[in-house]
């Protein structure tokens, strides 16, 4: 599947109208940073961050810049404390279908691609489908076709009780910590899509317990401790998976900041050793 280029984001969540000290203050509250500290990481003074929080003070471009980065805001957000403060946003926000972003999308197809046969896709900031290679389409076999109309979301595919959801065997473990990842982006970003996102998702009926292991199996004993797998039946035959999220580096473009890169490694030999049956 290649990287199609996501629906048009919403706005930031910044109150409209509000001015980049309220803003600003909101983001340290936010990230429990007291006055005194977040000045001395931007290497100014407690008494100018409260100006600039009050409004006394117009923060320079670059201060604003500078206590973004120090209280991680994200990219888009720090565009909106910009404008909020009278300035031009710093950031681009380029579509994906553009030229200049001909080599990002080769090389994320090539890089999933070659994680095949193992399952690999490639999310936006609302975990919209942008690509995902053969691994995703055979954990998606069998999910109805009004499930997989675009733009596909993978939290939607997931856990809709239609979905993914009655074939993961500890649905309740990994439901949590989704809905538990869901909750840190939401924290870090102040997204209202994706906490609608949220709420959707988490009122999907849950069973009381979780299903046994498909035809009477037991629980593979080599699954590792060391992190949750998703375990999922296809096809009658139990398999485990590690999840692991990559997102890029230092990233001076909203699009890129917010593509992150999933990749699900088997978890067990018998998993391996399935996947690569399936593989011409």
């Amino acid at each position: 599947m290649s990287i199609v280029p996501p629906a048009a984001a919403g706005p930031s969540s910044a109150p409209a109208g509000s001015g980049v000290g309220p803003l600003l203050r909101g983001w340290r509250e936010q990230r429990r940073v007291s006055q005194l500290e977040l000045a001395q990481r931007a290497g100014s003074s407690a008494r100018h961050i409260s100006f600039v929080e009050t409004g006394r003070s117009r923060p320079s471009e670059e201060m604003v810049l500078r206590l973004a980065e120090h209280l991680d805001v994200p990219v888009r957000e720090r565009n909106a404390l910009l404008l909020a403060a009278g300035y031009a946003p710093h950031y681009p926000e380029t579509p994906l279908g553009d030229p200049s972003m001909d080599a990002l999308r080769e090389g994320v197809e090539r890089l999933i691609q070659g994680y095949e046969p193992y399952p690999a896709l490639v999310v936006d900031a609302t975990y919209d489908v942008l690509a995902a290679n053969r691994g995703i389409a055979m954990l998606l076999e069998g999910v109805p076709d009004r499930l997989l109309v675009p733009p596909l979301n993978a939290m939607r595919l997931t856990l809709h009780p239609e979905g993914l959801a009655p074939r993961i065997r500890n649905l309740r473990a990994w439901r949590d910590h989704l809905l538990a990842q869901m909750d840190r982006q939401i924290a870090l970003r102040r997204s209202e899509p994706l906490r609608a996102l949220y709420e959707e998702v988490a009122a999907y009926p849950v069973p009381d317990t979780d299903p046994e292991p498909a035809g009477g199996e037991e629980l593979p004993g080599s699954v590792p401790s060391f992190a949750l797998p998703m375990r999922i039946e296809h096809e009658g035959r139990l398999l485990s998976f590690i999840s692991s999220i990559s997102t890029f580096n230092t990233p001076m473009d909203v699009t890129v900041a917010e593509l992150a890169i999933e990749t699900f490694l088997p978890a067990d030999p018998a998993t391996v050793k399935y996947l690569h049956t399936l593989s011409p």
